[in-house]
């Protein structure tokens, strides 16, 4: 039972990863080895978005609000209500011991981030870029105001804004640093945003002070808007598939991803309204999140502004503020790794950015006792091995079990093999003179397959925790592996995975079929190949668990005393 125990443990297993590699391909505009293309992903824009055109509005109104202006200038012509163009704009840096980031003062919008700490593996020199504005990327942050009254003009993201003086590096044992942008509009309602970055954290607090500068009241709404082009992040491995695109919670709702190709065909489904909840941007690794005080009533909004250009956005209604009066909002940008428990202490269900699919179930609890592997050890990939061995403990009975099926069937093979060229020509008999000695010899030859079925969720769990967890990333193990989710630079733990898993095809039981004795020895092979493109982590895991269940044969067939029942 051996190898049939092997063959369908390679076949699911690589099955599975093929056709996540055929639908990637679908994803991304290739041509699927099973239907051809239906239709063709857009590109970025290729060249810089010009900072002196308006635009009309991108995403739909809803309710008693106005419509939010679009997420980037295209040049289309300005809405009647839409603020003075201006014809230049000034990008301010802030530098943080986290973060480097770039604002346009044309509407304080938010246009490149980059983790300091978070080396991007696509380039020789230089950090992960979340928020980017450029020819190949366009993934932006704004917010602005939204008039309900006719006539009425209020500053957006695309108004202009003078930038206030003040500090744009955080200095050595300096805690926090604030950078602010004051509308330009006089006579009329001013928009303050406040942006401040504490030292250490990816969370930016963003203050939005409201002055009614005009002889009437005002009741406008603020909204919180993320913007960014449908491609997948640059370097995704075409061998995995992970989620890129809007994302949303709220209590009654749970956790939403909203498809791109559901935005283009105006099908997004979610929640519209709630008094909780927030939206995200999420990539592998990475996310970008709007907050807003619990029990602030919001709407929900996702557009598609233009070719290849998404939004997802919050929007609130501020109340109403008098003539010569002041309205402050407070709400938080979160933009950084996904990091599993800091973002689960900011927000209810923010951790689930973090993409586990449908394992999730299981793959929380092991993510938690592999995060206390490494509270232990001090480093994630001997958590990791620590890991696949508390694993193999716990299923070391059903191993057992399979083991002692698969001796016994191993000790019955020869009369099978017999059987079998006796009966060649009859299969309709062979089929029933096998099961009458595996009745005889009470041999159950789905013995050693079932407890393999019953591990398999728990290993497929863990293959998606190493995938997806950002605390893998510039985390080293030992020697030459110093990047747990980059692939083994020397390819040694990829040989070493392949070797083990044809060792594993040596010391098992020989198909009697000549066929299938290939076949057993092409699948590690093929399989083997893959790990080669493969997280580091990813490949450490299977070769540790490779090792422990060659050994684990070992001991069992020694001590339970399958070599006897072999003989």
């Amino acid at each position: 039972m051996n190898d049939i125990r092997r063959t369908v443990l390679w076949v699911v297993f690589t099955m599975s990863l093929f056709l996540l590699w055929d639908a990637w391909n679908k994803h991304i505009g290739q041509p699927s080895l099973f239907s051809p293309v239906t239709g063709t992903t857009a590109t970025a824009p290729k060249a810089p978005v010009a900072v002196g055109d308006a635009t009309t509005a991108g995403v739909p109104a809803a309710s008693s609000a106005g419509a939010v202006p679009s997420a980037v200038p295209n040049g289309a012509a300005a809405p009647s209500s839409a603020v003075p163009v201006v014809a230049a704009s000034e990008v301010v840096t802030v530098s943080t011991d986290t973060v480097r980031a770039q604002f346009d003062s044309r509407g304080g919008q938010l246009v490149r981030l980059e983790l300091l700490k978070h080396a991007d593996h696509n380039t020789a020199d230089g950090p992960v870029v979340l928020f980017d504005r450029s020819t190949d990327r366009i993934y932006l942050a704004q917010t602005g105001l939204i008039a309900t009254q006719a006539g009425l003009t209020l500053p957006n993201h695309l108004s202009p804004m003078k930038v206030l003086d003040g500090p744009r590096a955080l200095a050595d044992g300096q805690k926090s640093l604030t950078v602010s942008f004051e509308s330009q509009e006089p006579g009329g309602v001013k928009l303050i945003k406040s942006f401040t970055f504490e030292r250490g954290s990816y969370t930016v607090a963003v203050k939005h002070e409201v002055i009614n500068g005009t002889a009437a009241a005002v009741s406008p709404s603020l909204y919180l808007q993320l913007a960014r082009d449908g491609n997948a992040p640059k370097g995704e491995s075409s061998m995995y598939f992970t989620f890129t695109g809007p994302a949303m919670y709220t209590d009654v709702g749970k956790f939403r991803k909203v498809e791109f190709k559901d935005i283009d065909k105006g099908k997004a489904e979610h929640e519209k309204s709630a008094n909780d909840g927030w939206i995200a941007m999420v990539q592998h690794y990475f996310t970008s999140v709007w907050l807003m005080p619990p029990g602030q009533k919001r709407e929900y909004r996702t557009a598609k502004v233009s070719s290849n250009l998404y939004s997802i956005a919050m929007v609130t209604e501020l109340g109403e503020i008098a003539p010569g009066a002041s309205k402050t909002f407070d709400a938080s940008l979160y933009a950084g790794p996904q990091e599993e428990n800091k973002l689960a202490a900011m927000a209810p269900g923010l951790e689930l950015v973090k993409d586990y699919g449908w394992f999730r179930i299981l793959a929380s609890p092991l993510f938690w006792v592999l995060d206390k592997l490494n509270g232990v050890f001090g480093n994630w990939g001997w958590a990791i091995v620590g890991l696949v061995v508390l694993l193999k403990l716990a299923f070391y009975s059903l191993n057992a079990h399979a083991y002692r099926s698969m001796g016994k069937m191993k000790a019955v093979s020869p009369r099978v093999n017999e059987m079998r060229e006796r009966y060649k020509d009859k299969p309709q008999q062979m089929q029933q003179e096998m099961m009458r000695i595996y009745k005889e010899e009470k041999v159950n030859p789905l013995g050693g397959c079932l407890p393999i079925f019953a591990q398999m969720p728990f290993f497929i769990a863990l293959y998606w925790v190493l995938l997806s967890s950002a605390e893998m990333r510039n985390a080293p193990w030992i020697l030459w592996i110093t990047d747990l989710s980059a692939k083994d630079p020397y390819y040694i733990l990829p040989v070493l995975m392949t070797a083990s898993s044809l060792l594993q095809v040596a010391i098992g039981t020989k198909p009697p079929d000549p066929m299938q004795a290939r076949m057993m020895w092409m699948m590690p092979l093929a399989f083997g190949v893959m790990f080669f493109f493969f997280p580091a982590g990813l490949v450490l895991y299977w070769l540790t668990n490779n090792i422990l269940s060659i050994a684990q044969q070992w001991y069992i067939n020694k001590k339970l005393g399958v070599a006897q029942i072999t003989k």
